[in-house]
């Protein structure tokens, strides 16, 4: 077997191995995550990150390795903005801080499909039609400046386009029940109010990946290091923003 297509393999099965252990045993209990709880989660995925890097710098050699170190660092800084808009669709949606865990681990899932598909959609593109390069381009100009022009804005996550569709299609119920996505009344099935936030983190994570996969393709074309460099970067958005949340005293 060769040495990418086992590193795949390695990758995938271990990201999906601890997204397991995540969910279902340390995380298996809604529960409020504290300060010291987040930042210890905060530095495995940083330091898994970083081990990672030195098995790339190992099996494809220090350009890979740097590469896929920039990368790493440019999509986990700019997933900083990531944060505060969570803080707001929390805000609005008067999420329990217990299941605010359950609504960002789903998310997290959620963005890991939305980057490998956009990811190697990029990487096709660009290797199909080079002039594709100056749109990313251009997009990169217009994040930058739309993120120096930046005023306070008012977010409304209930008028959100996917959430107007999807009420469309499914009634809601707007309530909490426990940490569940849907309940059941009167024979009917109803989406709650934690599964109109999951919808509304997906959307925004979708747009951030639009912005933020051009910065990391500009840095390289390699689907393998594009790739596990955002993935890393994802897996540690939940932590983080744990750490910011209660830091601010949220």
């Amino acid at each position: 077997m060769e040495t990418r297509t086992l590193m795949w393999i390695v990758f995938n099965v271990a990201v999906l191995g601890l997204l397991f252990l995540d969910l279902k045993v340390f995380n298996r209990k809604a529960h409020e995550v504290k300060l010291k709880e987040a930042s210890l989660w905060l530095l495995m995925w940083v330091s898994l990150a970083l081990a990672f890097g030195i098995g790339v710098y190992v099996k494809l050699g220090d350009q890979k390795a740097l590469e896929f170190l920039t990368g790493y660092l440019i999509e986990y800084s700019l997933s900083v903005d990531n944060m505060f808009v969570f803080i707001m669709i929390f805000a609005y949606f008067a999420v329990p801080v217990r299941c605010q865990p359950r609504v960002l681990h789903w998310g997290i899932l959620g963005a890991l499909v939305m980057r490998f598909i956009l990811i190697f959609s990029g990487v096709a593109l660009i290797e199909r039609f080079h002039w594709i390069v100056y749109v990313f381009g251009e997009l990169l100009i217009y994040t930058g400046i739309k993120m120096v022009g930046a005023h306070e804005e008012k977010m409304d996550p209930g008028k959100n386009p996917v959430l107007r569709l999807f009420k469309k299609v499914m009634p809601f119920d707007n309530s909490y029940v426990g940490d569940a996505f849907f309940v059941k009344k009167s024979g009917v099935w109803h989406a709650t109010t934690l599964f109109a936030c999951v919808l509304v983190v997906e959307a925004s994570d979708l747009v951030f990946a639009v912005d933020s996969i051009p910065a990391v393709l500009a840095i390289s074309r390699d689907p393998f290091i594009v790739y596990t460099s955002n993935i890393f970067a994802i897996l540690g958005l939940r932590s983080l923003y744990f750490v910011l949340s209660s830091v601010m005293g949220l």
